[in-house]
């Protein structure tokens, strides 16, 4: 059961690929903190300088000292816009607070004043949906002047937009699933419900406000002139209005209420499965940077990786010598169980069928999914295709999208075509999402969808009785390869909420513990599985 390596850490090869692996996760590093800390120093200053704590200061004195903070999406928004929208305006994440694990999304007012870009409402709507399906309580920190409204029509009138926060709320309510506001600064037009559609509520005296309307905008409507406090300040809403429950002196203050209102929450649902303790794995995460290669079109081991991950870096393969190209078996990640799909190369019909038993067998005994993604799709060619591989692939995929459990995936190296559909990719819901920084993630990859084009118009050519010329297929390829290799890079992919963000494969472990935690008390109905097509 346990997993042998053969790695050589003095090898070429390996420093070869620790230098890149290192050289790319430096530059990662480097654009992290340039984003999340993009406002520096000086509008800190000015944050304090109002009596307002900073969003990543607030979270701080929320979550229970020495806890982690699963923090999601960090590039969100990265180069999306014509201005930077650092982390999309908003910083959520899995953090535990008195104790209970909950999804917490704090506006940042220092980006626009705290105003939702359609990736804000993405980011937003996002980790209302980790919260949903994992069942943790929503605690919302509000500072937000509303919609952006330049890009109104992106963000008020679809069903993802805007307006889907609120139903999400209702919905949640209503599943028992706690919604708990803290509103610190300016809580704006429909923003103003996020506090009033909570369970419980906590306002900022002296700087929260919560309206409909603002004063420019009441002053225009009725011609009444109001200050922001006396329409609705922190004492309007909690001795007048209602709206509010609970009175905050300060920031820190508000932070220690809400942690109040966590502790005095009813307790979570019990554990759907059997957790042990937690063994850290024989080989150093260090050596990841080694083995992982520095072209993602090189094959790897993936049993090394796993090696470095799993608890005892042990792993109970099931059908182990049929199809090897799909590595299937039972394992445990801090503690929790469960079952292990890994891509050892491309999917053929038998790889397919053995992760589709696999996947049964999970169900059966509720045992969350991990996916470790290295694929470049399913076999092609006349044999496969006569072989039935497009109905066997659609076994694994129909699986994959009607299992019941918690499913998390990680892109380990390449995600291509219909392999990451039936690796569980992002249309299929996982519960959670990441990549590494050298991952790669698109329709094909590039060289294969420039020789696809490049194809087309050759054969357009000879139907006109003319030749393909050397300099024509160059003009073609070389604009098909840049653009695959910028819209399939893992940044391209995290900014645009394609993942829940980008791994440090040293950090791997430690995440998908703190995300499986976070999956532990989802409420899942039994599984039924549609037709498989023999």
């Amino acid at each position: 059961m346990k997993i042998g390596s053969s790695v050589s850490t003095s090898s070429d090869v390996y420093a070869k690929n620790y230098a890149f692996n290192q050289a790319q996760l430096q530059d990662h590093a480097e654009l992290v903190e340039k984003i999340c800390f993009a406002g520096g120093e000086e509008k800190k200053k000015k944050q304090h300088a109002r009596g307002k704590l900073t969003v990543r200061e607030r979270i701080e004195k929320l979550l229970d000292p020495g806890s982690d903070f699963l923090e999601l999406s960090s590039l969100a928004g990265y180069e999306l816009y014509d201005t930077p929208v650092p982390c999309g305006g908003i910083l959520t994440g899995v953090g535990q607070v008195s104790g209970r694990l909950c999804m917490i999304v704090a506006n940042d007012p220092t980006v626009k004043g705290g105003t939702y870009y359609p990736i804000t409402v993405k980011k937003h709507l996002r980790a209302q949906e980790i919260a949903e399906k994992n069942h943790l309580p929503c605690l919302y920190l509000v500072d937000s002047g509303g919609a952006f409204l330049p890009m109104q029509d992106e963000v008020f009138p679809d069903k993802d937009d805007f307006g889907r926060i609120f139903y999400n709320q209702a919905r949640m309510s209503a599943k028992k699933i706690p919604q708990i506001a803290s509103v610190h600064g300016f809580c704006t037009a429909g923003g103003a419900y996020i506090p009033a559609m909570s369970d419980q509520s906590i306002i900022v005296e002296g700087n929260g406000t919560i309206f409909l309307a603002g004063p420019p905008l009441v002053e225009a409507a009725t011609g009444e002139v109001v200050s922001a406090e006396d329409l609705g300040g922190a004492r309007v809403h909690t001795e007048k209005s209602g709206v509010v429950d609970h009175l905050a002196r300060d920031d820190a203050h508000a932070m220690a209420i809400m942690r109040q209102v966590v502790r005095y929450l009813g307790v979570s649902k019990t554990m759907p499965v059997r957790s042990q303790q937690p063994r850290e794995p024989l080989y150093d995460a260090e050596e990841l940077l080694g083995i992982l290669p520095d072209d993602v079109s090189k094959p790897f081991e993936m049993r090394e990786i796993l090696a470095r991950i799993l608890d005892g870096s042990e792993l109970f393969e099931f059908k182990k010598d049929y199809g090897t190209t799909l590595i299937c078996g039972f394992a445990h990640l801090g503690g929790f169980p469960v079952g292990v799909l890994a891509n050892n190369g491309v999917l053929f019909s038998e790889s397919a069928l053995k992760g589709t038993h696999f996947i049964e067998l999970c169900v059966q005994e509720k045992i969350p999914l991990l996916f470790f993604q290295n694929v470049t799709g399913f076999m092609v060619g006349s044999e496969y295709e006569h072989g039935g591989i497009a109905k066997h692939g659609a076994k694994l995929v129909h699986a994959v999208a009607n299992a019941n459990v918690p499913k998390l995936t990680l892109v380990v190296g390449g995600s291509f075509g219909a392999g990451n559909y039936g690796m569980c990719g992002r249309g299929f819901d996982p519960n959670f999402m990441f990549m590494w920084p050298t991952s790669k993630i698109s329709v094909m990859g590039g060289a294969q969808a420039a020789f696809v084009l490049v194809m087309v118009k050759r054969q357009q050519l000879e139907k006109q009785g003319k030749q393909m010329t050397s300099e024509l297929e160059a003009e073609i390829r070389q604009p098909v390869e840049a653009k695959y290799a910028r819209e399939g890079h893992a940044t391209y992919a995290s900014a645009r909420l394609w993942d829940d963000g980008i791994l440090d494969p040293r950090d791997t472990r430690r995440v998908l513990s703190q995300a499986l935690a976070a999956c532990m008390h989802t409420v899942n109905s039994e599984t039924q599985f549609g037709i498989f097509r023999m």
